[in-house]
C-alpha cells in the first residue's frame, strides 16, 4: 500500500515537504526498485473540488528546493491560487537514488529509470495521495520539460495545459553526444572505480562541470562576461563558484543515473505509440505552450519547433535571451519575467 510521510494534510496552506511511499516499484525495464520513495514539496492549498493543481517536476541534478523561482504571490505559479506539487526525479538524491538505496540496488547497481517511470510514480502521488483527477497545468524546464510532455501523452484526459520549456520530447543525437562527453569526463577519474568509489570522484566531477560550462550558456553570454551579473569577478571564479559548486554538491552515481534517463528520453516509447514521436505528440490534447531558449545549445529552437508543430494547436514561443539553456533557470530577471508572463497567459486561457 502506498502512503505519504512528513506531510501536512493536502488542504493546509504551504503543506511543505513529503515523501510518497511507492512500495516495490516495477520499472519499464522490468527491474524493481524495492521500497521506492518519491520526494516532493507542495505550495499552496488544494481547493474543494481539487481543480487548481499544478505539477512541476525537477530538472537535471535539481532538488525541489532548487527550482522554486517561478513560485510566489503574484507570479504565474501563485500559491494563493494554485496547489503546486514539485516532484523530485528518481535518481536525484532525494527520491530513491543510487546514493540512498540499500544494497544490492545502490550505487552502480541502481536500475535504469526512464522519464515514463518518473511520470508513472508522479501520477500515483497525484491520484493516490491527493485524490486529484485533473491538472490545471504541468510545467517544467529542461528534464522537467521532458516529464511535462510525458504527462500530456500518458494522461491526455487529465492534463488541461502544459508548458514545457527548453526541453525536447526525444533526446537528439547531438544532445546525446554532449552528454557522452560530460559522462566520459566524470568516469575518467581513477577514483570512480566503475561506480564503487569509497569517496566521491571529485576530480572527475570538477571535469564534468567544466565541460558542461561550455554548453550551459551561449557564446555571447561569455563574450559579454555576463557571469559578472551573477556576482563572479572572473571567468575562473565563475567556473569554480558556479559550475563546480553546482555539481560537487551531488553524488556522482546520481548524476550518471539522471544522465541515463536524459539520454534515453523518447516520447515515442509511450505505450500505444509504436515508437513514433509524431504519433505521441499528436495524441496530446492539453492546451500547449512550448518555449525554447533562443541561444540554447543542446535543446535547440529548431528541434523544439519541430516537436511543437506535431502537437495539435500548440503555441510556440522563443525566449529572447543570450543566456543559453540557462535562460529557463531563473537566473536572469528579464528571462524569468518573460516566462512568467507567458505562463500567466496560458493559465488565463
Amino acid at each position: 500500500m502506498t502512503k505519504t510521510s512528513g506531510m501536512k494534510q493536502p488542504g493546509d496552506a504551504n503543506a511543505g515537504e513529503g515523501m510518497f511511499e511507492l512500495g516495490d516499484f516495477v520499472l519499464r525495464s522490468d527491474a524493481t526498485l524495492p521500497a521506492a520513495r518519491l520526494a516532493f514539496k507542495t505550495h499552496g492549498r488544494l481547493n474543494a473540488d481539487k481543480s487548481n493543481a499544478i505539477v512541476y517536476p525537477t530538472s537535471y541534478a535539481a532538488h525541489h528546493s532548487d527550482i522554486e523561482w517561478p513560485i510566489g504571490p503574484g507570479k504565474a505559479l501563485d500559491p494563493e491560487r494554485y496547489f503546486i506539487i514539485v516532484s523530485d526525479m528518481l535518481g536525484n538524491g532525494v527520491s530513491s537514488s543510487p546514493s540512498n538505496m540499500a544494497p544490492p540496488h545502490d550505487r552502480a547497481r541502481f536500475p535504469q529509470v526512464t522519464v515514463l517511470d518518473n511520470v508513472i510514480a508522479q501520477h500515483r502521488l497525484v491520484t493516490q495521495a491527493f485524490g486529484i483527477s485533473s491538472l490545471a497545468l504541468v510545467v517544467g524546464w529542461s528534464m522537467g520539460a521532458q516529464q511535462t510532455l510525458q504527462w500530456a501523452a500518458s494522461h491526455p484526459e487529465m492534463v488541461q495545459r502544459i508548458a514545457p520549456f527548453c526541453g525536447t520530447a526525444r533526446t537528439t543525437a547531438h544532445n546525446f553526444v554532449f552528454l557522452e562527453g560530460i559522462k566520459a569526463a566524470l568516469t575518467a577519474d581513477a577514483a570512480w572505480k566503475d561506480g564503487w568509489y569509497e569517496e566521491q570522484p571529485v576530480r572527475g566531477i570538477r571535469a564534468f562541470a567544466r565541460v558542461y560550462a561550455g554548453w550551459g550558456f551561449s557564446q555571447p553570454f561569455y563574450r559579454q562576461e555576463l557571469y559578472r551579473q551573477l556576482g563572479f569577478a572572473s571567468l575562473e571564479d565563475f567556473l569554480v563558484g558556479f559550475w563546480e559548486q553546482r555539481f560537487l554538491r551531488r553524488d556522482a552515481s546520481n548524476l550518471l543515473a539522471m544522465l541515463w534517463t536524459w539520454q534515453h528520453n523518447d516520447l515515442g516509447a509511450t505505450p500505444g505509440c509504436d515508437g513514433s514521436l509524431e504519433r505521441a505528440l499528436g495524441s496530446i490534447r492539453a492546451k500547449a505552450l512550448v518555449m525554447a531558449g533562443e541561444t540554447d545549445l543542446y535543446f535547440t529552437p529548431e528541434d523544439i519547433l519541430y516537436e511543437a508543430s506535431c502537437i495539435p494547436g500548440a503555441e510556440f514561443r522563443v525566449i529572447p535571451s543570450i543566456w543559453g539553456h540557462q535562460a529557463g533557470n531563473g537566473l536572469n530577471p528579464a528571462d524569468s519575467g518573460f516566462i512568467d508572463q507567458v505562463l500567466k497567459g496560458l493559465l488565463a486561457a
